[in-house]
């Protein structure tokens, strides 16, 4: 379920500030995931906290509307199962 229109996008006001007030090109260190990307965060870096480290974002104008959360994935995909070499020999 989506927000309600009538309030409006959810941009985290201490993030919106952060980015305001921004001088120099150091990343934005931020652990608002749900933050969505307004169009006054285009070209900046942010580093997103997915749970064990930071990623670094940097955000184009595609990204506006997204959460910054989509950006810095929490899981970390290692494949399907493997085929084991000797299932192979047996075939």
């Amino acid at each position: 379920m989506s927000r309600s229109s009538k309030k409006g996008p959810y941009i985290d006001a201490k993030l919106l500030k952060k980015v305001v007030n921004q001088t120099g090109s150091d990343p934005i260190k931020t652990y608002v995931r749900k933050s969505q990307i307004s169009p006054e965060f285009v070209g900046k870096t942010f580093s997103v906290y997915n749970g064990k480290k930071f990623i670094n974002v940097f955000v184009t104008e595609d990204m506006v509307g997204h959460r910054l959360g989509e950006f810095s994935p929490t899981r970390t995909f290692k494949g399907h199962g493997r085929v084991v070499k000797r299932v192979i020999e047996k075939t």
